[in-house]
């Protein structure tokens, strides 16, 4: 799959709130993820420790109140969209998240995903 088809489908498994399964059909088995400094897992590597990680942080969510991804932009074998997200918690209440996301892909999968 080439990035612009990778992006396309991680936008769409998002929107659709199939976080879990984009990882396992989009996401290369070395995936390295990086959060934004001082975030807890700020950088996880392998495809079920990053599972893992976001399968803890859907499983301390509340109520999604909204979401939004904008349209991936695709340079190369990288993509980048923005996140907005307002959350409640159970551990910490209600936050609303605003990211940068950016993405490479090789050899049709998700290598290294990043936040800022």
């Amino acid at each position: 799959m080439e990035t612009k088809a990778v992006a396309k489908k991680w936008k769409a498994l998002c929107e659709q709130g199939k976080g879990l399964e984009c990882i396992n059909e989009l996401y290369a088995d070395s995936i390295t993820s990086k959060e934004m400094p001082g975030m807890p897992n700020e950088v996880v590597s392998g495809k079920q420790n990053v599972w893992n990680k976001n399968k803890k942080w859907l499983d301390n969510v509340e109520e999604f109140h909204s979401s939004s991804i904008s349209e991936p932009i695709v340079a190369g074998n990288h993509f980048t969209a923005t996140m907005n997200f307002d959350i409640t918690f159970k551990d910490s209440g209600r936050h609303k998240m605003e990211e940068v996301a950016v993405f490479e892909v090789k050899d049709g999968k998700i290598k290294n995903e990043q936040f800022f």
